[in-house]
């Protein structure tokens, strides 16, 4: 995740760049870093050959999930006690299913790397024992497109790989670690049929952070938005990720530790009348980001941050580390993790209050977090700036903040009604998998329309987007409810009541309004919103 950095660089260092040189032998097939000794990174047509290369196995399973909007075709890789890669029979399989994602920011490479030397072992028969709770789906490039538009300088300050690495948004110029909303990306929509035909119980999403300097070969975070299911938040931050990250300071004397940046790196949400305190910052609680909008599904998210700054191969390797023991610890937790994501997609979700709008909030007491350093070095063949950390750890007391707390809640009705001229929010509602149902006849019924006082937009485009916000009230009037209007009943949608929540609430930080498409709409009728809701029968 791209985060702006104001640090002090210790200059000067005689360590070579590659890092470790590939060992004499290894099991074939090979991935480009292996074969080039870490200077480059795979392309597309490299990670298609490697898979097609992989050594027969009854568990491996190789189908796609969709396009890039290039038309590239992205792989799924099925591995388990399963009869086929066919969403049925990975259902019918009863295991836990544990999705990984990787490249979807295609200069963040290291995921990829890394799901090609898991797929590999999973290949030749190494953490066999997995198959009997879990069954495995890798994507292992997500962003094909931007994968191929490789340029030296698409990561400034990064410690290679010096063949360059592959850009941050899609063809279309989006980043797609904004549109799990919106959705307006193929890749996106592709995305979505996956978790709406497998609905797996975990989501890891693998990028690398180029955001403040400290001593962690890599940071994850949880979800963030408050919405999340209380026991897979209480699990995650309580049990899963201090058993990563106990395990891999034991096994390999690595720290890892939740995502964040100092002060000097600018979040967005401090203050800017007043320099913010020194403290560990969060980053957003937004489901445009992938570990959130896990939430809104009842997914256990977890995001990982390999640190730009170690060298490629170390990243590669935190990065497997990271999944490989998360993914044992799904493994011998199997049946709290699938009770717990039962509960919560069966859950009545209708009367409850959920929050629309959060911000980050303070810990109760200080946390220790380990400062790191830098030395700087020179690309071999552009000459820039580049950082490589030290094997240095300073610990320092500080404030955290790691959570979000609600600052604008609403109740979730019974259903929305959308009129049906309102085809952009249709199309999306659908998109994500919910159930809708259009109206036969006009009808009188009793709801909460809201009116609106006020409304603005951002002033620059965010994504080809300015988002919107309004403000304004819900007022009770019985309707006359046109022929054709849709019909969105949270009873029908029970396991994506939160996410239908989410996207239709007006006053929703992350809504469709928010992302426009109410906008036509808006022009003509600014004082009303489109979307009525019944609260009670």
């Amino acid at each position: 995740m791209l985060r702006i950095v104001f640090l002090v660089l210790v200059v000067g260092s005689s360590v070579p760049l590659w890092g470790q040189q590939r060992p004499k032998t290894m099991p074939a097939p090979l991935s480009r870093p292996e074969k080039t000794e870490y200077t480059e990174t795979s392309r597309y047509e490299d990670v298609m050959a490697f898979l097609k290369s992989l050594p027969k196995n009854a568990m491996m399973h190789q189908t796609t999930m969709g396009y890039s909007m290039e038309g590239r075709a992205l792989p799924l890789l099925v591995w388990g006690k399963v009869k086929s890669a066919a969403a049925s029979d990975v259902l019918a399989s009863r295991k836990l299913r544990f999705f990984v994602m990787a490249n979807i920011h295609a200069g963040e490479v290291e995921g990829k790397e890394a799901m090609l030397q898991l797929l590999r072992e999973l290949a030749t028969g190494k953490y066999r024992k997995w198959a009997d709770s879990l069954v495995l789906l890798i994507v292992p490039i997500y962003n094909a497109d931007g994968n191929e538009r490789i340029r030296l300088t698409n990561r400034p300050l990064q410690l290679g790989p010096v063949g360059g690495m592959g850009q941050r948004p899609n063809a279309q110029d989006l980043d797609l670690n904004r549109d799990h909303m919106k959705i307006n990306a193929p890749e996106a929509r592709s995305l979505v049929g996956l978790l709406d035909s497998y609905n797996p119980h975990v989501w890891m999403d693998l990028h690398t952070t180029d955001g403040s300097v400290h001593a962690y070969h890599l940071t994850y975070a949880p979800p963030l938005n408050p919405t999340v299911d209380p026991a897979i938040d209480r699990m995650l931050r309580k049990d899963w990720l201090p058993f990563v990250t106990q395990t891999v300071e034991k096994n390999h004397g690595w720290a890892f530790y939740h995502y964040g940046n100092l002060p000097e790196s600018g979040p967005s949400y401090t203050n800017s009348a007043r320099q913010p305190e020194r403290a560990w910052y969060s980053f957003d609680h937004r489901p445009r980001f992938s570990n959130n909008y896990a939430a809104l599904r009842n997914i256990f998210g977890i995001l990982s941050e390999a640190y730009s700054y170690a060298t490629f191969d170390e990243r590669i390797k935190a990065t497997h580390i990271f999944v490989v023991t998360c993914a044992d610890y799904a493994y011998k937790n199997r049946s709290t993790i699938v009770r717990i994501k039962q509960n919560a997609d069966s859950a009545d979700m209708i009367g409850k209050s959920l929050p629309l709008r959060s911000a980050l909030a303070r810990s109760e007491k200080k946390e220790t977090i380990l400062i790191g350093e830098i030395s700087e070095e020179r690309h071999p063949f552009t000459g820039e700036t580049m950082w490589r950390r030290k094997d240095v750890r300073i610990p320092e007391e500080m404030p955290v903040y790691l959570h979000f707390e609600g600052k604008e809640a609403e109740v979730v009705p019974m259903r929305y009604f959308i009129l049906k001229d309102q085809k952009g929010a249709l199309q999306k509602l659908a998109g994500h998998g919910l159930v809708l149902n259009q109206m036969e006849k006009t009808e009188r019924w009793k709801v909460q329309e809201f009116q609106i006082d006020s409304t603005r937009t951002t002033r620059f485009a965010f994504q080809g987007h300015k988002e919107r916000t309004i403000f304004g009230r819900y007022q009770e009037k019985e309707v006359d409810i046109p022929a054709g209007t849709y019909v969105l009943d949270l009873s029908e949608n029970r396991s994506k009541a939160r996410l239908a929540f989410y996207l239709l609430e007006p006053r929703s930080d992350d809504g469709l309004l928010n992302w426009n498409f109410f906008d036509a709409w808006l022009e003509k009728q600014p004082k009303v919103y489109p979307v009525w809701r019944q609260i009670r029968r």
